[in-house]
């Protein structure tokens, strides 16, 4: 299984107009393949939606992309508001299951860490014994590395019911030493993190 996370730039002020379009196309592209995610930002670089589609593969991802786009109602009529653009394909780690649709949030923590080359598998062999405790305290929607895109890089996305319940759970975290997994910092280069609402259509709420 693979994660495209796709993340664009908009228009100040374009966010509702976009949303309602992009809503309405994925009405129709969702025939083809349905959206693990639809957000855009609250806390952080703001004026962004981050949209992020499940594949089992590369292949079936051209090949779904490459159906999708014969159709007449996709892509969504929003370039006239998109600034800039990235996308990325990340792995998830084969320890950490991927959240389900439904109501997890619907605040989404968003962190992307870049590492020295070369240290992903002692990160993952750090971060396999000790998410279990963690995820006793909230539940994890996706982490993974970056398999396409930035290198280097791993992202982990975590939801919580309020801005309140974020900070209750990471200090409880740390102060009971079950998170985060110790060693490691010597390794990190950046930490980036930004908070995200989902959008009505959202298959993550």
């Amino acid at each position: 299984m693979i994660y495209e996370i796709r993340t664009y730039g908009l228009q100040t002020g374009s966010l509702a107009e976009v949303e309602k379009r992009y809503g309405e196309a994925y009405e129709h592209r969702k025939t083809y393949s349905e959206l693990f995610g639809f957000f855009h930002t609250e806390i952080g670089p703001l004026n962004e939606i981050i949209h992020i589609w499940q594949y089992e593969s590369m292949e079936e991802r051209s090949r779904i992309r490459a159906a999708a786009a014969k159709d007449a109602n996709w892509p969504p009529k929003i370039q006239e508001f998109i600034t800039r653009m990235s996308a990325e394909i990340v792995a998830p780690f084969p320890f950490a299951l991927t959240a389900k649709p439904g109501r997890h949030g619907p605040f989404y923590e968003f962190r992307y860490y870049e590492m020295k080359a070369g240290t992903l598998p002692d990160l993952m062999k750090r971060w396999e014994p000790k998410l279990p405790g963690r995820l006793g305290l909230s539940p994890l929607a996706l982490a993974g590395n970056v398999e396409f895109g930035t290198a280097n890089r791993f992202v982990h996305i975590w939801p919580y019911p309020s801005l309140d319940a974020r900070m209750a759970t990471r200090n409880k975290a740390r102060t009971e030493g079950l998170w985060p997994p110790p060693g490691g910092a010597g390794t990190l280069i950046t930490q980036a993190t930004k908070i995200c609402m989902p959008s009505a259509f959202s298959p993550l709420q």
